[in-house]
């Protein structure tokens, strides 16, 4: 038996698509029109730095390029456009498993994504094009870390935070990655978790391309530290400048690489591109759940999937709204 709910008027009134009319509406012009439709939406919705010169090239099918020539940087979608008329808005806010909570406005977060930004630029030399993978929880620097990766044109690769070190040392090796950026532990319904460890014995088991290792220190003991490869952010970010000059982005350069679970074989790195990802992310957020720049947003998924990637970091802030991150599990 199938049921269907129905908003009631006023709801309806004030959502994007109120009806199935115009629902079918959108549904026929993306159809018919394929081009024409996402043309519309990425000149309406993108601040580009350079505007592209051809929506859809199909030459080289299947693999296909978007928005051919258009330049941009995701981070000036997601942070630097908000700041002159919500700067003081909440961005984030965050709420640890033992019930600490901070409010992470705009202007803070453009300050906080430039100052991780120059630290991995400036101290690491991480570059455009240069992987980094994050095991983190899910804590504001997590966040922080994904938009620097983007803010400097580094390509970021997100690591579940409970995955083995096994698991980690896969996707390293695969991705070469450069920089690891980790916390020392984690909180999960009451119960602490260590993660630098995990990184530690990824890394004894062959890892050559890292160079260096980021902890996000939170208090936790008997943390080892390796000379010359782990540094602390706690220590060192302090001293970054909060202004960061955005690396100009191609539509088709990678933003992120993002592996599958491996349930049914070797995880596969699937990589997402800048400016289809990111249009995507802000129109799904606009039309599947209706959110609008006033609306505060949870998403209970990890920043370790692809959900949590959309739904947590990219979707909301390209929107203006306000994303809850929680570190426990939703009970």
């Amino acid at each position: 038996m199938q049921e269907k709910y129905y908003p009631n008027k006023e709801f309806a009134k004030q959502a994007r698509i109120k009806n199935m009319c115009e629902y079918q509406e959108l549904m026929d012009w993306a159809k018919e029109d394929y081009e024409g439709f996402w043309d519309h939406w990425a000149k309406e919705k993108i601040d580009w730095i350079e505007p592209y010169d051809k929506i859809l090239d199909e030459s080289d099918a299947p693999f296909y390029k978007w928005f051919v020539g258009g330049k941009l940087n995701v981070t000036q979608q997601c942070i630097d456009r908000h700041i002159d008329v919500r700067k003081n808005k909440a961005a984030i806010i965050f709420e640890g498993d033992r019930g600490d909570r901070q409010i992470i406005t705009y202007l803070r977060l453009y300050r906080e994504v430039n100052r991780m930004a120059n630290l991995l630029r400036n101290e690491f030399g991480v570059k455009k094009g240069d992987r980094v993978v994050l095991y983190m929880p899910m804590i504001p620097e997590a966040a922080y870390a994904m938009l620097a990766c983007a803010r400097i044109g580094a390509i970021h690769s997100v690591v579940f935070g409970g995955f083995s070190a096994e698991a980690l040392r896969d996707r390293i090796q695969d991705a070469e990655a450069k920089v690891i950026i980790t916390a020392d532990g984690a909180y999960r319904k009451g119960a602490p978790y260590m993660l630098k460890p995990v990184v530690d014995l990824a890394l004894e088991e062959g890892c050559p391309s890292v160079e260096k290792v980021l902890v996000v220190q939170r208090n936790f003991e008997d943390v080892i530290w390796i000379g010359g490869r782990d540094y602390s952010y706690n220590e060192m970010i302090e001293s970054q400048p909060d202004t960061c000059e955005p690396e100009v982005m191609e539509s088709e350069d990678p933003l992120f690489l993002l592996y599958t679970s491996g349930s049914t074989g070797k995880p596969k790195g699937v990589q997402h591109s800048q400016a289809g990802y990111i249009l995507w992310a802000q129109m799904t957020m606009e039309w599947v759940f209706d959110v609008k720049e006033n609306d505060t947003y949870w998403c209970t998924a990890d920043i370790g999937w692809i959900t949590g990637h959309t739904y947590i970091v990219y979707g909301p802030l390209a929107n203006g709204a306000t994303s809850v991150m929680f570190e426990s599990i939703p009970t």
